[in-house]
């Protein structure tokens, strides 16, 4: 089963020894980023730094004149990324023997959101949510699709993985994040992602319903989740506090906007790239669902992108309503945390490999070779190498 290990710029250039380190893993290729989110990230082997503070969403390669004149446009990285970050790294990597396939975050960018707050995802309190560009809006959707034909075609890329291509909502960590005190379930969730920008109630509007009237019933529907009331969770907790008529009705709007920012974004990337360039979507099969993983259909999504990538970190069951879809043409790769620092479990990964594939998995992703340390590293080898 074919694995690939994503990869900061960062943890490659500088460090004349990690691209080696990285192919004698026993991957076969790297997800390495070209525009992505702010972070703080460790590099526990550079030879010249430790820590590495990407300040803001950035691109890491020099943007062309399609941005011109325009207001909203990708931000260049700092001194965390300078120049072709993105060039220089995937170069070693190349020469390193490694397929080299580019990581691309998109409805995820706070710097975006403090700059341009009418971009942002506003809540039923009248809250904006300067991490999550609301995809309803046509500027923020044209910027979108933009960068992700940008982004995913860079020189010397197989292919690409698009991140973040949907809604995004509340549980992003944001900032050092004290959001925890209540625990929202999927139910809680979902209401609080609800956007209620000028374009989102108009489209509600369409849908027949009055946004005051939906956002009132929003906030009642989580006042007893405030209170400290149990979320039941899943869609059927959805339609118990709003009313089934009215969930379907938000939904109605939500799942198009999404749906076709999707296959904007897939056929602008196919426009640029050459043949054979592989696009995969970060996916979660609950449609509903919001975050880096979007939430897709899946029957849909495989009939648009060439495959997904679908979170594991809780078990491999997210995998099966891919495989069910009979897409024997289609990349259904299993991402597996591997920093045990973050929650990882590099020590079963050969166990989890193989129950990943008996549900449907064709390929593996690993999350992360240049977070991970040099214990988690070794145990990463052993169990490829077994596999």
């Amino acid at each position: 089963m074919k694995a690939s290990t994503f990869v900061y710029p960062w943890d490659v250039n500088g460090d004349p020894e990690a691209a080696a380190r990285i192919a004698a893993l026993g991957v076969h290729q790297v997800t390495l980023a070209s525009a992505y989110h702010s972070t703080r990230a460790l590099t526990p082997r550079h030879p010249r730094h430790r820590i590495v503070t990407a300040e803001h969403a950035s691109v890491l390669y020099p943007t062309d004149d399609r941005w011109r004149g325009r207001e909203l446009s990708p931000y260049p990285a700092g001194d965390w990324a300078p120049g072709d970050a993105f060039g220089e790294a995937a170069a070693a990597l190349a020469r390193a023997g490694l397929e080299v396939h580019t990581w691309v975050v998109l409805a995820h960018n706070s710097r975006l959101g403090a700059e341009h707050p009418d971009t942002s995802v506003v809540n039923a309190y009248g809250d904006r949510y300067p991490w999550a560009p609301c995809i309803a809006q046509p500027a923020t959707r044209a910027y979108l699709v933009d960068l992700a034909a940008e982004a995913a075609v860079r020189p010397g890329a197989r292919g690409t993985e698009l991140e973040s291509l949907g809604w995004y909502g509340l549980q992003h960590l944001h900032a050092h994040d004290k959001t925890g005190g209540v625990g929202l379930g999927d139910a809680g969730m979902y209401l609080m992602a609800l956007c209620f920008c000028a374009v989102c109630r108009e489209g509600y509007g369409a849908q027949g319903l009055d946004a005051d009237e939906l956002a009132a019933s929003v906030r009642d529907a989580l006042e007893p989740l405030w209170q400290g009331a149990p979320d039941d969770g899943d869609w059927a907790g959805v339609e118990k506090l709003l009313g089934a008529s009215v969930a379907a009705a938000t939904r109605a709007w939500r799942d198009e906007t999404a749906r076709t920012l999707q296959e904007a974004a897939v056929g602008a990337v196919r426009a640029a790239a050459p043949d054979g360039f592989q696009i995969l979507l970060h996916a979660d099969p609950v449609m509903y669902h919001v975050g880096a993983n979007a939430g897709v259909d899946p029957a849909h999504i495989l009939s648009v992108a060439d495959g997904v990538v679908v979170p594991c970190a809780g078990g491999p069951g997210l995998l099966t309503p891919f495989a069910e879809q009979g897409r024997t043409d289609a990349v259904i790769a299993a991402n597996f945390g591997v920093v045990s620092g973050m929650g990882g479990s590099p020590g079963t990964l050969a166990a989890d490999a193989a129950r990943a594939r008996e549900l449907g998995a064709t390929e593996m992703r690993l999350y992360h070779a240049g977070l991970a340390s040099d214990g988690d590293l070794e145990l990463v080898r052993a169990a490829l190498a077994g596999l």
